[in-house]
């Protein structure tokens, strides 16, 4: 009898990161290279390798940028991780390459997604006495319980 598949090494859907670094300092680097390793640990992802790309050039083509794209066509990968979207570089370029990402089937998974506006009036509102206080999201303690 074969062992159940939450008693296998199964891997997860293959992914690479892509990080642009320009005049970053190391422990800044080493710490996005941890948070990128921890997103795809908690989501089961398999992090193959990490594409840094360390110029600062206007056009959508770099070394570390076109062999993301060589990978992401192999068979089997899933998609590419990033910090956040503006690890795509300025607007313009970030488009471009999107668009490249987009052709070439990947998915784009970013740690930490773009901030989602709140609909009109649904702002947060401080009470008439003054600013309101946040409130810690562990159990109420009991109130003047007696044995």
């Amino acid at each position: 009898m074969e062992p159940l598949t939450e008693h296998r090494g199964v891997n997860g859907p293959v992914v690479y990161g892509f990080l642009r670094l320009v005049n970053v300092p190391t422990a800044r680097e080493i710490a996005l290279s941890v948070s990128l390793a921890e997103y795809c640990r908690q989501h089961e992802l398999l992090l193959s390798g990490v594409f840094t790309d360390r110029t600062a050039t206007g056009g959508p083509t770099s070394a570390a940028f076109t062999g993301l794209l060589d990978v992401l066509t192999l068979p089997d990968t899933y998609g590419v991780a990033l910090p956040a979207a503006s690890h795509l570089g300025p607007k313009a370029l970030a488009a471009e390459r999107e668009r490249q990402l987009e052709a070439v089937g990947a998915r784009l998974l970013l740690v930490r997604g773009t901030r989602r506006p709140r609909p009109a009036g649904h702002r947060h509102a401080s009470p008439p006495g003054g600013p309101s206080r946040r409130r810690s999201p562990g159990p109420a303690p009991a109130l003047d319980t007696e044995t």
